[in-house]
């Protein structure tokens, strides 16, 4: 990366699209403080807040909850919906609730199973639920699917992961969010592949903000994503210090950050984990604070 602003593919920051994602608080308390944090990463302009829907459709009814609130307060806001264990019928009564209180967009995923409940038992995948979604509401609604940079933990090859991406964008997704990862290169590799295979919507990266040492790890190896060795090494010496260790990380994905825009990634997705200091932070190093002006 260079300074020149000729070498980069940076558009500005009221250009660029700005998204959290959420999940569902199971208590009042957690309530609010969500509250707290939307009206906090709210300083940023973001153009859309996501909210997860847990395993086998675990958190249904507080992934509603969630994007209701957020609504009712003003915000934009888009709901996960996965496949993993919903009928048709539940699909479309969900579609028509959302359509109704006034969302606009939807986070389509194959989703996971409940625990014990070995992957193999998937009968469907995304590819069925964006065409479940566009049977029933048409175009009503924009359509994120999920992508693989490093390529997805169950697909047999990166191939097949490309083509099942393929597949999800000719049911009618609009635009993709990918799995978080800390090698760019990873992300400049999946454009360049998804470019070769006449794959052109827009792929939001999709950044995990580093905040601890043992939880990232092992949510690392659960999901698929890399963390590279010299980052585990620093986490590692600093696993006893919290406050240098959240410095690093702000300073780490900021530079991920800096690298995926300045080679014209659209946007960036953060994964807040329900908090918001390491993602304002690291906006406020890249200028997005200039999308509130």
């Amino acid at each position: 990366m260079t300074d020149s602003a000729e070498s980069s593919n940076r558009a500005d920051a009221s250009s660029l699209r700005l998204s959290f994602e959420f999940f569902p608080p199971r208590t009042g308390i957690g309530q609010d403080s969500l509250s707290r944090v939307a009206a906090r990463l709210g300083e940023l302009n973001p153009d859309f807040y996501s909210c997860t829907y847990g395993a086998g459709g675990s958190t249904r009814e507080g992934t509603k909850d969630t994007v209701t609130r957020l609504i009712q307060t003003g915000l934009r806001a888009a709901p996960h919906l996965s496949i993993g264990g919903d009928s048709r019928a539940d699909t479309f009564s969900l579609l028509d609730y959302y359509r109704g209180i006034g969302v606009k967009r939807i986070v389509a995923l194959r989703g996971d199973l409940p625990s014990g409940i070995g992957r193999a038992r998937f009968t469907h995948n995304a590819e069925i639920l964006v065409g479940w979604i566009r049977e029933h509401s048409a175009d009503h609604f924009h359509l994120e699917v999920a992508a693989y940079p490093e390529t997805h933990p169950d697909a047999k090859s990166p191939a097949a992961d490309l083509e099942s991406f393929k597949n999800k964008v000719a049911a009618g997704a609009n635009s993709a969010i990918t799995q978080y990862f800390y090698n760019p290169n990873a992300y400049y590799d999946f454009a360049e592949r998804c470019a070769g295979a006449g794959i052109h919507i827009p792929v939001y990266p999709g950044i995990m903000p580093i905040t601890n040492h043992k939880g990232l790890i092992r949510f690392s190896e659960n999901c698929g994503a890399d963390v590279p060795r010299w980052i585990k090494k620093r986490l590692e010496a600093y696993q006893d210090d919290e406050e240098s260790l959240k410095r690093f990380g702000v300073e780490v994905v900021t530079r991920l950050c800096e690298d995926l825009l300045d080679a014209g990634a659209p946007g960036l997705h953060f994964y807040t984990l329900n908090r918001w200091g390491a993602s304002l932070s690291i906006c406020k190093n890249l200028g997005l604070s200039a999308r509130a002006a």
